[in-house]
């Protein structure tokens, strides 16, 4: 189906299969709505935003795509191949997080649908003129969506289009709700993980030696008043792939976030401006917190020239009445 048929529009693109429907904004790529049948009606599980004004403001990055880096850059400084690079020359304020394309247009790529399944591919070009303060490599950033009856599967893909090698990471930071939760107190949050990152003051990763410290088990049950906003790593696969669960026990309904690499970051939505503690950021990460700036993650992060790196990560409703 061309991108300019049924299903898209100006601001959007809207994916049905079955009776799911994904809404996404073509500002960021971001996901506005993700609904799903339940008790005769169609429920949103994730928390985005409500308006154009709310996007703009990007509190809380809902549902945003982080490319070419996840969370923080430690003084939005870095240094790559010997080079300085600063994200924000001239400004006092330093503290830049969720990458650089969660604020940048999309265009629609591909769009196909049938009956059970619907696919979209989002491309972001507005790196690839090496031209973004303190990121200057060019690379294209796509966005694909796959939506199904009850599952939702994503795929971030950097492509260096440049000549010069350029670091990059991706992740997602969306914010999940279950139907009939009015916050996340009374959820179910397991964690496959064996690690916690540990952190300085400002949420950023202490040194490599000191970076992870063992868990035994990552789990909340219930969240209950935990405030929580933490990495975990050292996933536990099953079958090749780590599943976090988010669930309710009142109702039995339930989440599960797969993913087949890097990191994943919990955060309870505390300091929201809006719905604080309504959903909880499960957010699947390539790699950690200021890896830009980090010796042990300085081969993962390189993009050859003519390279492109995807990362993949899927994510199923169970135990929704229809």
């Amino acid at each position: 189906m061309s991108p300019h048929q049924q299903g898209s529009s100006a601001h959007e693109v809207v994916l049905r299969a079955g009776e799911a429907r994904l809404e996404v904004a073509f500002f960021g790529a971001t996901v506005l709505r993700w609904l799903v049948p339940h008790d005769g009606e169609l429920v949103d599980l994730v928390d985005g935003y409500r308006d154009a004004e709310e996007m703009r403001s990007q509190d809380g990055v809902r549902n945003g795509v982080m490319a070419p880096f996840c969370n923080r850059v430690s003084d939005a400084r870095y240094v790559f191949d010997g080079v300085h690079h600063d994200l924000l020359p001239g400004s006092a304020d330093r503290t830049i997080y969720h990458g650089l394309v969660r604020t940048e247009p999309f265009s629609l790529a591909r769009l196909d649908q049938t009956d059970e399944m619907a696919v979209a591919v989002l491309r972001c070009g507005a790196l690839a003129g090496g031209t973004a303060p303190g990121y200057p490599f060019e690379v294209d950033v796509e966005v694909e969506y796959r939506l199904g009856p009850t599952t939702l599967d994503v795929a971030i893909t950097g492509t260096n289009v440049g000549a010069e090698v350029a670091p990059f990471a991706s992740g997602w930071h969306p914010y999940f709700r279950l139907p009939g939760a009015d916050d996340v107190d009374r959820l179910h949050l397991d964690v496959p993980a064996t690690m916690a990152v540990r952190t300085d003051d400002r949420l950023l990763p202490l040194a490599a030696g000191r970076a992870f410290v063992a868990q035994d088990a990552v789990r909340w049950r219930p969240v209950g008043g935990a405030v929580v906003d933490a990495a975990f790593g050292g996933l536990q696969r099953v079958h090749g792939r780590a599943s976090t669960t988010l669930t309710d026990p009142a109702t039995g309904a339930g989440l599960v976030l797969h993913q087949d690499e890097g990191l994943v970051h919990v955060f309870t939505g505390d300091t929201l401006a809006r719905g604080r503690r309504a959903a909880v950021a499960i957010e699947p990460v390539e790699a950690m917190t200021d890896a830009f700036n980090r010796p042990d993650c300085a081969e993962a992060i390189r993009l050859a020239p003519g390279e492109a790196r995807s990362f993949r990560f899927s994510v199923g409703a169970h135990g929704l009445r229809r």
